[in-house]
């Protein structure tokens, strides 16, 4: 089985259906024997360009070891989904566990939320 990293933009309209889009696909993976190291949930951003005519997108990235007929499944059912606006594939060398270099800056910014909120409160 190989590792990868699929990042999802979903429409920020439906970001509270993420939670069961994301257990629908973990699904998908383990039914087919595959593995889950990390899921992350990025929360709305602002996107470099629009899409769709949309300015803002919720982003999800998760990181996975699972086979080709997994990954065909994931993939399929990405382009059927009319809340999934864009989907990345990466195929990785080695699973990743560790949080990655933007749920870091999101904690930062969640940290630095909850200070100004207690320095004006």
């Amino acid at each position: 089985m190989r590792h990868y990293e699929i990042i999802l933009m979903i429409h920020p309209d439906q970001s509270e259906q993420v939670p069961a889009m994301l257990e629908r696909y973990k699904g998908m993976i383990t039914a087919g024997g595959g593995k889950i190291h990390r899921v992350e949930d990025w929360g709305r951003r602002q996107m470099v360009y629009m899409v769709n005519k949309l300015a803002k997108s919720h982003y999800l990235c998760i990181n996975i070891e699972a086979d080709q007929a997994v990954m065909s499944e994931l993939e399929h059912a990405f382009k059927f989904n009319d809340a999934v606006l864009r989907h990345l594939t990466v195929l990785k060398k080695k699973a990743e566990t560790g949080p990655s270099s933007m749920m870091k800056t999101v904690e930062r910014e969640e940290t630095r939320k909850t200070q100004q909120a207690e320095y004006q409160a």
